[in-house]
């Protein structure tokens, strides 16, 4: 995000993380963590622990409700936890090794120690989001429970089935489209359980979560677009066959295909040719049609939040929902 409104955008979700970023880090901090190289890759990891999408979207959520972040908290760290855990995961699974130019755990320590580390920040997550709800009258506390699990259950299946996708030798875009829907369902549980945690009633609930389904979505379809644009990105995807959404989609035609796949087969992919490869991919008509897509997923999440009571935390909405199309 280089833009001005893109570095505002980053800034306030910085800012409404902070609070649950550094309780998560004191709590996995204080636990005793054995060998010594585990723990060792527990400090290499929260050294470079950068989690401010979902944390600040519960906190926007949370104060556009009423609430205050501040009697949040633990439930922000729950959240933390359980999304680094993912991330861990993640990486053992896309076998990431860099990220923006510092090494992953994985690419560090190696997949088993990894594999240990993520499972630690699940069981922290778990258990302290438990011991969140217990403010609520039991019945209620059950129900978040269930929602948060049925949404993190559709995220576990949206990557379930991409390890599969991967495999296939044809990709099929609408395949994809549906993956990327499920994996939405992050930033739907961030929306949801901020609304529910600031004391939204049911109808504001309900708008929250379709708010966070479609900025999920945004989310997710832009950064395929920015990975077309990343060298390094584009360096780590290829060897796993996960090519980036719109790469797809443009190589749909045959010409344009075999241009992309001839800059692609190089060994040492060129600053020019990845900005051949940018207009190639841009100028596709299917490419075109994911953009007009997302401009109308922009106006869906303006017209919810004009549903929302008229409070301050929604400008920050505002600016995040304007912003997907941004620079691209």
């Amino acid at each position: 995000m280089s833009s001005k409104k893109g570095t505002e955008v980053v800034e306030n979700l910085k800012r409404d993380s902070e609070k649950g970023l550094e309780l998560a880090k004191q709590i996995m901090l204080s636990e005793k963590i054995e060998p010594l190289e585990l723990h060792r890759a527990l400090e290499h990891y929260i050294q470079n622990w950068v989690n401010c999408t979902h944390l600040g979207l519960f906190a926007m959520a949370c104060e556009a409700a009423g609430g205050k972040i501040e009697d949040a908290v633990n439930v922000q760290a729950a959240i933390a936890l359980m999304t680094a855990s993912f991330d861990i995961h993640d990486d053992i699974i896309d076998k990431t090794k860099t990220k923006n130019k510092i090494s992953t755990v994985y690419g560090k320590y190696g997949e088993e120690l990894t594999l240990l580390l993520g499972n630690a920040f699940l069981i922290e997550g778990m258990i302290l989001f438990a011991e969140s709800t217990t403010i609520f009258p039991k019945e209620k506390a059950l129900k978040i429970l269930e929602i948060t699990k049925k949404l993190l259950f559709e995220e576990g299946n949206a990557h379930s089935l991409e390890v599969c996708l991967k495999k296939k030798k044809r990709v099929n875009q609408n395949e994809y489209l549906k993956i990327i829907e499920m994996k939405a369902a992050a930033m739907e549980a961030d929306l949801t359980l901020g609304a529910i945690f600031g004391g939204a009633n049911d109808s504001q609930i309900e708008i929250f979560a379709r708010l966070g389904k479609v900025l999920g979505i945004l989310v997710l379809l832009r950064d395929e677009l920015v990975d077309v644009f990343d060298i390094e990105e584009l360096r780590q995807r290829l060897p796993v066959n996960d090519l980036p959404l719109p790469l797809l989609l443009a190589m749909q035609k045959t010409k344009t295909k075999a241009e992309i796949n001839l800059i692609l087969s190089r060994a040492k992919i060129t600053q020019t040719e990845v900005s051949k490869l940018v207009s190639l991919t841009l100028d596709s008509e299917p490419v075109i049609e994911m953009k007009k897509r997302m401009q109308l997923l922009i106006g869906e999440g303006l017209e919810l939040l004009n549903k929302l009571p008229k409070k301050k935390p929604l400008g920050k909405f505002q600016a995040i929902v304007s912003f997907m199309l941004e620079d691209l």
